[in-house]
């Protein structure tokens, strides 16, 4: 989440070609052997990019940790997120868009298949069976299990699926819910063909539909029933940030004046703000429940993040101490999010053992634990996060064909330079 996406990183402008070349009114002064231009650069990691993406992430754990409303505002991940992979799509695509969408499915699928096959054992642990389930249609429920191979739809699962060791009877739907992001990601790769080839052709409809699609079914205007709702809302809301991904890589964003493209996309996240406003969810703030003000403040969010995107082929300053962390984090991008909310719900039951311990028999220590509870559980959940990278974290290496790697943080090579480097398909 994991989304997404998924796993591959952004990348720096496409190259202007060689430059050098003599002004024709300016007559050479002597000629020798003949001077071979410099080929063009090849696109390279671009750190701005990874940046954010590990930014992303980061916001979604503390989101799911914390539940803070307002970091819905403060930072849309999710828009974030899509913007990027849709950015990485429009350069893969210049190769057979088959060949593409293959291999985004098979860099996808084999995390999600760990992680399900973890999910439904311990499902099956506590005798659930979906087609007995009374949130299930019956027989149904054994056909979506083909959501758990192929995220084309809602995976099933129990709200209430029973304790199981140290986790909570709630475990399955905080587990399993984010999934709506495999399957968002799945529908944006294998429409992205499409989308591109629209794009081109009519950048400024294609750019502005989801927000116009968000504003019929993100509201009620016209309801669409059950997971394909969700699903056509997923698409609405966060297509226009996959789009300007397009834009980002197709140099659009740069040929519009700053000064424009700031002003407007600040109108359109003070439309999102005002519709929210008025729109309040259970959680207040919190933009995940209002679609159209997410769609709205999401978009205009990239706009300004793109628009000033430096194309780094290196963290500057202080940024470069976090070099590593930000390599593993795009390297690791997806089992990140498909574990992050199994390692918060498993902090708690540890945290748990200190009250047995002997000196936290008295009420001032155990108050000052209840006090603190909340930040050892933010310290303990990137250890646990580390150990799920270590345990299934190589999953990911499969997938793209690449020997597998406990704990790439790029420190047992120097990381390409863009002359040279490389990216994940």
């Amino acid at each position: 989440m994991t989304h997404g996406y998924t796993t591959g990183t952004g990348v720096s402008p496409e190259p202007t070609g060689p430059y050098g070349t003599p002004h024709a009114d300016v007559p050479q002064q002597r000629t020798t052997e003949p001077v071979s231009a410099p080929e063009p650069r090849k696109p390279g990691r671009d750190r701005y990019l990874d940046l954010l993406r590990s930014v992303a992430l980061v916001r979604v754990v503390v989101y799911h940790l914390f539940g803070w409303a307002w970091l819905t505002v403060l930072f849309p991940s999710m828009g974030v997120m899509f913007a990027l992979a849709g950015s990485l799509m429009a350069r893969s695509l210049k190769r057979p868009a088959w060949s593409v969408i293959r291999g985004r499915v098979r860099r996808l699928l084999p995390p999600l298949w760990a992680f399900a096959a973890v999910v439904l054992t311990l499902l099956f642990v506590v005798d659930w069976s979906p087609s007995k389930d009374p949130d299930q249609d019956g027989a149904w429920g054994l056909i979506n299990l083909v959501n758990y191979v192929v995220p084309i739809g809602a995976p099933p699962y129990p709200v209430e699926a029973g304790v199981v060791g140290p986790l909570e009877s709630t475990w399955a739907d905080d587990t399993v819910g984010p999934l709506w992001y495999l399957r968002a990601y799945l529908w944006f790769v294998i429409a992205s063909p499409l989308l591109l080839w629209l794009f081109r052709k009519a950048p400024w409809p294609t750019l502005l539909a989801p927000l116009g699609l968000t504003a019929i079914v993100g509201t009620g205007l016209v309801t669409i029933p059950g997971e394909l709702g969700n699903a056509v809302t997923d698409f609405a809301v966060y297509g226009g940030c996959w789009v300007l991904g397009f834009a980002h890589h197709d140099g659009m964003l740069k040929r519009i004046p700053r000064y424009v493209s700031v002003s407007c996309a600040s109108l359109v996240m003070a439309f999102g703000l005002w519709w929210a406003s008025n729109h309040l969810g259970p959680s207040g703030w919190d933009l995940n429940d209002i679609p159209l003000a997410d769609a709205a403040w999401s978009f205009g969010f990239v706009v300004i993040l793109l628009q000033y995107s430096p194309s780094w082929s290196e963290l500057p300053g202080r940024l470069a101490n976090w070099d590593r962390l930000v390599t593993l984090s795009n390297n690791r991008a997806v089992t990140i999010y498909l574990w992050h909310n199994m390692m918060i719900m498993a902090t708690f039951p540890i945290i748990d053992l200190l009250y047995e311990l002997p000196f936290m028999q008295s009420e001032r220590a155990a108050a000052a634990l209840d006090s603190t509870y909340t930040i050892w559980t933010f310290a303990l959940v990137w250890p646990l996060i580390g150990l799920m990278i270590l345990a299934v974290g190589w999953v990911e290496d499969l997938g793209a064909k690449r020997k597998p790697r406990l704990w790439p943080n790029g420190s047992q090579s120097k990381r390409p330079q863009p002359s040279t480097g490389t990216h994940r398909g």
